[in-house]
Order: structure tokens, then C-alpha cells, then sequence
């Protein structure tokens, strides 16, 4: 029988289709439906072969390998223990056993299994290597280097090991001893990477020299292996010899070699981190490398919106919406590129291009932020009629979700009012209560404007009264709260409201100021009021309302 699952199994890892046998017709079947992605016809097969012939160790092995492909991992496991049982000298069998383990997360069980494989089947040689990555996901420092050595034994000394047992000293907090492999294996075999790794290691030592040594060394095996051109780089910007800064990077950023994403993290590293007043002093030369890499890949949405960013950053914001609007331009099914430039659109307040933009965001993806974007840009254009328009567009089209509908008919209220409609625009607020009865937003402006026609005060007091009870700390509601107050001639009552408000946020609003001022004057507090009203006054003359 083992011999049959030696040759069924040769086979099946190199893909190629079992041709019958006459002792195993049905395994040998049922391993080449396996074998060609048939799965569930294999599992049926399988299973059949498994309760008619239930000590063949080689179908509770495939029943387990055709389980695992599924992702019912309890099959497999209860497939391959019965394999195992069978056969516990099959390689095959136990390393899967293990594999299974590993997958169970049951990483205990799975490191046994893996070392009683490594132990009892010396000569395959790659078990060692998936031990070793179990000890590291797991942290056995001390393990994976007792692994690594057998690695070493039994291959010599390699690039892969070194690196990996310089990785282990570190996470252990032995860098130092890690940096003495890695010297140690530079005078044998001088490898880029590993010089790199030491040129990493002496820079974050503060060691410049030795670090522009190790990374020189490695540039000179390979002139474009790119962690020795940016750890170069980094000594120079620590030396602050900008000039050799810029002249090693200039390359890296020109090259169409170098990979678009590696330049745009650069650039948005060298944007976030970077002191600003280098970047001021030295701005020829960074603009210099960004547009390098702009002109390499002319149409990389995520560089050309780092490049944004940096011109952004660096305070230059006309030139980075040229960036971001190119980017927008150029990938129009990029919801992130569109988002990007009507962001931007909208800090600089350029309401006609970001209610264009962002209605065209809002056809294209159909997301409702960027319909919020345009009616933003149509309230600071006061065309309430588009505002009107796009409320009633999505009442109409989400007449179920009570949600839009709510925020929908706000809009509508506030639109409205802003037209000098308020019979329709109390209509929109009533049906948004209708929705929400207790929703401050609504019940706020909804009181607020009918005090400021002198109507129905009752029904304001009720409303307003509402908001601050949810939100006691509101400047906005309990100015409203208090000005109603003051409407019905209840002064005294209104006062603490005010002062409250202006511990909250009230002194930055020149009505609050205004309405508190009032307030004061009537309760003949004179002096006081005229503080406030001076301050509304100069808020007022700086264009806050």
C-alpha cells in the first residue's frame, strides 16, 4: 500500500493526472479528480472509499487533503488522524497533521509536531524552514536560532539565514550581537542587502561614517539597489550636506525603474515628518525631486497626489490643486482621487468648481457625501433652489430610508427660510418631525425662526426647551432657549442661559454676543451689556456672524 501512495502522491504534487491502476481504480479516480479541481467529486468518492475500505491509510490522507481544500478543517483533522493512526511512518501524513494544527492555531501542538518531524525525517531538509517560521511567528527567539544553526549546518552560510538571524538578535534586543553576524558574514560573502542592513544599523547608532561606509560598499556591488540609495541619502540629511542629499536621490526619482508607490511614500513620509523650516530653506531641491517624479509617472494617481500634498503642505495651494485636479482628471472612476480634489475645493472655497465637481462625484458613485459637498457649495452661493432641488431628489428616490428623508427635509426647512419662504419652509421642518420629534437640529431652527417673527413663542419655548434638555451645553440651542425667554419677557430667567452659552462657545458668536447684550440692557445692567455688544461688534467688523 505504500508504495502506491508514494507514486499517487509524486504525482499529484506535480500536477500531473493519475493514470489507472487496477489494484486502486477507485483511489487512483478518485486522486485525479483531486489533482484537476474537481473537488466535490473527489470528496464524494472518497468518502465512499473511506466506509468501504476504512484501513487504507492513503484515502483518509486525500479525504483530508480534499476536506482542507473545502476549508472544513474538522474533517480534515478527523480524516488525517485516521491516516496517521494507520501509517504514523508516512512523512506525507504527519506534516500534514501538523500543517492542520498550525491552521487550528493550536501553535503549541503544531511546533511538537513540526520538531517530532524534523527529528524523525532528517533528510527533509525543508521542514526546518516552516519550524523556523513558527518559532518567529510565535516568538521562540531562542528556538529560531537554535533552527537557524541546523539551517545553517546543513546548507552553509547564506544571505536568507543571516538576515533572518540578524531580525531574531533584534526583536530579542541583542542588535549589537546581530550587527557582529552581520560583519562577520560581510568579510566572507559582501552582499547589497546585508550592507544595507548595516548601514541601517549604524545610522540609527548615530554612527554616519561607518553607516555611509556600509551603504557606499553596497553601492558598489549594485549602483541601484535601493535601500543602500536611500539610507545614503539619510546619512547626508543627518549631516545636513543637503546638496549630496539631493544629488543622491535625484536618480531614485528620475528613474522609471523605481516604482511609483516607493516615490509617492517617500514624498508623503518626507511631507509629514520633515522639519518645515528645512523644507522652506531647501525647497529648490525638493521641489526639484518631485517633479522628477511627477515627469517619470505622468499618470500615477497616488504619486501625483502625494505631490499634491506636498505642494499643499509646503503652503503653495494653488499649485497643489493643479496636482490634485490633474489626478481627478485623469482616473474619474477613482472615487478616492475625486474625493481628493473636491477636498481640496472645498478648504479653498471655490464654491462654483466644488458644486460642479462634487455633483459629477455624486452621478458617477452615487454616494451622498458628495451631494452634501454641492449643497455646501450651493448655501455659500445662496442658490437655495439647487439646495431645494437636490432635497427633493432624494425624497423622491429615498422615500423609505428614514434617515435621508430626515436630513432631506432639514434642508428643505432651511432652504426655504434662507428664501424667504417660511410657509413652506415650517412644512419641511413639521415633516422632519414627523420622522424625528425629538431631532435638536430641526426643533432649534424651527423655534428659532418663529421667534423671529414674534409667533407662536409657546411653541417655540416647547421646542427650544427640548434641545438644551439633550444638549445642556450648546451655545447655539441656549441662546435660542434664552432669546425666546426674553421674547415672553422673562429677562431674569434668560440671563443664566446667556452666561452658560458663553462659557461653551458663545463669545465667538457676534449674535449670542448681541442677543446677551440686549438681555443685560433690559435687566439694566448697562455697563456690562455694552462690554458684550463691543465684542459682537468687532466679531461683526472681522465677518463673523
Amino acid at each position: 500500500m505504500r508504495k502506491v501512495v508514494v507514486i499517487l502522491l509524486l504525482l499529484c504534487a506535480l500536477g500531473v493526472p493519475v493514470p489507472a491502476q487496477e489494484t486502486d481504480t477507485n483511489l487512483v479516480d478518485a486522486v485525479t479528480l483531486y489533482t484537476n479541481g474537481q473537488n466535490k467529486k473527489a470528496r464524494q468518492l472518497l468518502h465512499t472509499l473511506s466506509i468501504a475500505d476504512p484501513k487504507n491509510d492513503a484515502v483518509w490522507y486525500y479525504l483530508s487533503m480534499a476536506s482542507l481544500r473545502d476549508r472544513d478543517l474538522d474533517s480534515a483533522v478527523e480524516a488525517c488522524s485516521m491516516a496517521v493512526a494507520l501509517d504514523s511512518a508516512n512523512y506525507w501524513y504527519r506534516h500534514l497533521e501538523a500543517r492542520l494544527s498550525v491552521l487550528q492555531n493550536k501553535a503549541d501542538d503544531g511546533i511538537s509536531q513540526y520538531e517530532a518531524l524534523v527529528r524523525d525525517f532528517p533528510d527533509e531538509n525543508g521542514t526546518w524552514y516552516e519550524l523556523l517560521d513558527l518559532y518567529l511567528k510565535n516568538q521562540k527567539f531562542e528556538k529560531a536560532l537554535e533552527a537557524l544553526d541546523e539551517i545553517e549546518k546543513q546548507r552553509g552560510p547564506s544571505e536568507e539565514v543571516t538576515r533572518t538571524r540578524y531580525d531574531v538578535y533584534t526583536a530579542m534586543g541583542r542588535q549589537d550581537e546581530g550587527a557582529e553576524i552581520l560583519e562577520k558574514f560581510n568579510e566572507q560573502f559582501s552582499v547589497p542587502s546585508v550592507l544595507s542592513m548595516l548601514g541601517d544599523y549604524y545610522l540609527a547608532d548615530f554612527k554616519d561614517s561607518l553607516a555611509l561606509a556600509r551603504y557606499e560598499e553596497a553601492l558598489s556591488l549594485d549602483s541601484t539597489y535601493l535601500p543602500a540609495v536611500l539610507g545614503k541619502s539619510e546619512v547626508y540629511r543627518h549631516m545636513r550636506r543637503y546638496p549630496d542629499y539631493f544629488k543622491t536621490l535625484n536618480p531614485f526619482f528620475s528613474s522609471q525603474d523605481v516604482s511609483a508607490d516607493s516615490k509617492s511614500m517617500y514624498i508623503g513620509n518626507l511631507t509629514r515628518s520633515l522639519d518645515p523650516r528645512i523644507l522652506e530653506i531647501h525647497r529648490a531641491g525638493f521641489d526639484t525631486l518631485v517633479v522628477k517624479a511627477g515627469a517619470a509617472h505622468p499618470a500615477d494617481s497616488s504619486l501625483l497626489s502625494s505631490i499634491g500634498s506636498y505642494y499643499y503642505t509646503t503652503g503653495r495651494e494653488k499649485e497643489a490643486g493643479e496636482w490634485f485636479r490633474k489626478s481627478a482628471d485623469l482616473y474619474p472612476e477613482s472615487i478616492t482621487q475625486t474625493a481628493t480634489y473636491i477636498q481640496y475645493l472645498q478648504l479653498q472655497s471655490q464654491w462654483e468648481p466644488l458644486r460642479e465637481r462634487s455633483m459629477q462625484g455624486y452621478e458617477r458613485f452615487q454616494q451622498l457625501a458628495f451631494l452634501d459637498y454641492a449643497n455646501l457649495a450651493s448655501y455659500n452661493l445662496e442658490d437655495w433652489d439647487s439646495i431645494i432641488a437636490n432635497s427633493q431628489m432624494l425624497l423622491k428616490n429615498f422615500s423609505k430610508d428614514k434617515e435621508i428623508c430626515l436630513n432631506a427635509w432639514t434642508q428643505l426647512g432651511d432652504a426655504y427660510h434662507s428664501k424667504g419662504d417660511s410657509k413652506n419652509s415650517y412644512k419641511a421642518y413639521q415633516n422632519a418631525l414627523k420622522i424625528n420629534p425629538d431631532y435638536a437640529p430641526v426643533l432649534n431652527n424651527y423655534a428659532y425662526y418663529l421667534s423671529l417673527e414674534g409667533k407662536n413663542l409657546k411653541k417655540a419655548y416647547t421646542m427650544s426647551k427640548k434641545t438644551i434638555e439633550q444638549e445642556p451645553d450648546n451655545a447655539t440651542y441656549l441662546d435660542t432657549f434664552a432669546w425666546i425667554l426674553h421674547l415672553m419677557g422673562r429677562d431674569l430667567e434668560a440671563k443664566p442661559f446667556f452666561k452658560h452659552a458663553m462659557l461653551y462657545g458663545g463669545k465667538e458668536s457676534a449674535t449670542i454676543l448681541r442677543h446677551y447684550a440686549t438681555v443685560l440692557e433690559a435687566l439694566g445692567e448697562a455697563d456690562t451689556a455694552k462690554i458684550y455688544r463691543n465684542q459682537a461688534q468687532r466679531l461683526e467688523a472681522s465677518g463673523k456672524q
